[in-house]
């Protein structure tokens, strides 16, 4: 049989190192360089387990029963309680904070100030030494917010007499919670701790949570999942964008909080707060998502991601199939827009339990819906755009309660499976803000990160060790 082939022009398909297509390219030939990683970053070890947990009949399932649960849950903002009271789990001397486990010894810089404002706050201490003294003297019991069925942003400190928003999934009988948002500047999330923070935490103890909690009463419970719905047509994706989810709230907050009896000074310094915090409502966002992917945890043999949160010095997700058990590396320091005086050598790595709105198909797999925010952490609407789609090449499926107009109303990819991780090397997005690595100073930019690869590689091999043989 005759060919021609050495008769053409050839164009050659390179997969691989870059630098072959450049040496064919110099040589006047047509290269196309694709963009191609070998599975597993490359380990043959983990390559193995990965080949083994795909097409597992078992494994789909599992993966259909736990979307399906995330997927059909209804978050409802019930109320505000005090964490002592409402958190499972929550001692007297209970301080909890974001991320997978840490020792006080190995927090760093922003979450020790938060845990010594902490203290302060609840009068264990007089003043800061003295906070230091009762933070080394191992009478306090640190904990995930994650192992209280909460979450917390940035440090994510939260201690027994902190407001705590109630969030129910009414069509799985689980609850979630998160604190209220202190708004920007030197706040306790960013390791602020001085008389002025500890005296905002106060009024918000006192007058936000009770004009807040008289509102819910007189309001009466309501769905988050269509106001978030609304909140992303209007330039959101309720991680580092919340100006209308925010403004939602409060529409749907005040007329109630001003016929629910509380003082009318109270209602008015209450709703100039809201007003003047345009993240006012990423903690509810958090407890929503949160909420969600709870419900679809403890499933055995599903490789569905719930929870992926970063501690300042390690990065943890958690997988439905392996319940609460947690696969950590090194959590990451986060390449951003810095604010004028500050770089990336003053970042802290890392930090806070913001990621669940990632996890739960928000956040950056959401960042088509809001062009406004890529130019905040560096980058451009293509870019958002392309980082949305990308996003679907690691999910089980899509939220249909959560659409973005730029993609034709498509529906944002959800349910991170671990195992197309490990296989494409695609990672999950991460928009974030920085935090300062010394306490007390706060954000200093924002900035796109991913989650690391060591993490969904451990999970895959958990995943593996737990399947039987068939």
């Amino acid at each position: 049989m005759s060919t021609d082939l050495f008769g053409r022009d050839l164009v050659v398909l390179n997969l691989g190192l870059g630098g072959f297509a450049e040496a064919i390219e110099g040589a006047d030939a047509t290269a196309v360089d694709i963009d191609w990683r070998p599975p597993a970053g490359g380990s043959a070890e983990v390559g193995a387990a990965l080949a083994e947990t795909i097409n597992r009949p078992e494994i789909e399932r599992a993966n259909e029963t736990a979307f399906a649960r995330y997927h059909a849950a209804n978050p409802v903002l019930r109320g505000v309680g005090r964490a002592l009271d409402v958190l499972p789990g929550m001692g007297e001397r209970t301080i909890l904070h974001a991320g997978p486990p840490v020792e006080w010894a190995e927090m760093c810089g922003p979450m020790q100030g938060a845990v010594l404002g902490a203290i302060l706050f609840e009068g264990w201490a007089e003043d800061l030494d003295a906070a230091r003294a009762v933070a080394d003297s191992g009478e306090i019991t640190f904990d995930p917010c994650h192992h209280h069925d909460a979450v917390g942003p940035m440090s994510g400190v939260t201690c027994p007499s902190m407001p705590m928003w109630i969030v129910d999934n009414t069509a799985g009988g689980n609850t979630a919670y998160s604190s209220l948002n202190e708004g920007l500047g030197k706040v306790l999330r960013f390791g602020a701790n001085s008389p002025d923070v500890i005296e905002r935490l106060g009024w918000m103890r006192a007058g936000l949570a009770d004009v807040l909690s008289r509102a819910l009463d007189t309001h009466g419970p309501f769905e988050l999942k269509p106001l978030i719905a609304q909140a992303l047509h209007m330039g959101d994706e309720v991680h580092n964008r919340n100006v209308a989810a925010s403004s939602l709230l409060f529409k749907r907050l005040l007329p109630s909080a001003l016929r629910s009896g509380a003082p009318t000074d109270e209602v008015a310094r209450a709703f100039e707060f809201i007003a003047g915090n345009d993240h006012f409502f990423v903690n509810l966002s958090m407890a929503a998502a949160k909420v969600m992917l709870d419900a679809a945890t403890g499933v055995a043999n599903s490789s569905m991601v719930t929870v992926m949160a970063r501690n300042g010095v390690r990065f943890g997700i958690r997988m439905s199939g392996t319940g609460d058990r947690w696969f950590t590396t090194e959590a990451p320091i986060v390449d951003g827009l810095y604010f004028s005086g500050f770089t990336r050598d003053d970042a802290a790595r890392d930090i806070g339990d913001s990621a669940i709105t990632e996890t739960a198909g928000l956040g950056g797999f959401a960042m088509a819906a809001a062009p406004a925010i890529v130019q905040f952490v560096g980058g451009n609407p293509s870019q958002a755009i392309a980082a949305s789609r990308e996003m679907r090449s690691i999910t089980i499926g899509e939220n249909s309660a959560f659409t973005l107009p730029i993609l034709d109303f498509a529906a944002t990819p959800a349910g991170i499976d671990v195992r197309k991780v490990v296989d494409t090397g695609i990672l999950p997005i991460i928009n974030t803000g920085i935090a300062h690595k010394d306490a007390g100073v706060g954000q200093i930019g924002a900035g796109i990160t991913t989650a690391p690869l060591a993490c969904f590689t451990q999970a895959v091999a958990a995943l593996r060790a737990g399947l039987g043989d068939g």
